[in-house]
């Protein structure tokens, strides 16, 4: 088995991480190296997107992890955001492109209450 990924930080950009963040970082980084890079070779081989995964990324709230809490989202700052992108880009660019493309997203399907919550976002389909 591989060693775990420790990380390069050249500039001690990581004194700069509040506690929470440096936390959501070490989160994904073992999720990543536990659950995302054991697979993600064959799966690239095959063709496939490890659909197996999303269910786990949305319980460590990956997606939409900086909207705000009222759409059931985890609220985290950009940077955290950020970091949580540097760590999945890290174990597939494919991986990281879902969560982010969610982020974006104009409708949240998280919740009930998400859908209902604020005119124009959402409907009870979830699509818009």
């Amino acid at each position: 088995m591989a060693p775990k990924f420790q990380g390069v930080d050249f500039y001690d950009v990581d004194s700069l991480l509040s506690e929470e963040e440096r936390a959501v970082r070490d989160t994904v980084r073992a999720w990543v190296d536990d659950n995302l890079i054991p697979i993600i070779g064959e799966h690239y081989i095959e063709g496939r997107f490890p659909k197996q995964l999303v269910p786990r990324m949305a319980e460590l709230g990956l997606f939409g992890a900086n909207l705000p809490e009222e759409y059931g989202c985890a609220g985290l700052n950009n940077v955290a955001y950020g970091l949580i992108m540097q760590e999945l880009e890290r174990g597939d660019s494919g991986c990281a492109r879902l969560p982010r493309c969610r982020a974006r997203s104009p409708c949240i399907r998280s919740t009930p209450s998400a859908r209902t919550s604020r005119s124009g976002i959402g409907s009870e389909d979830g699509v818009g």
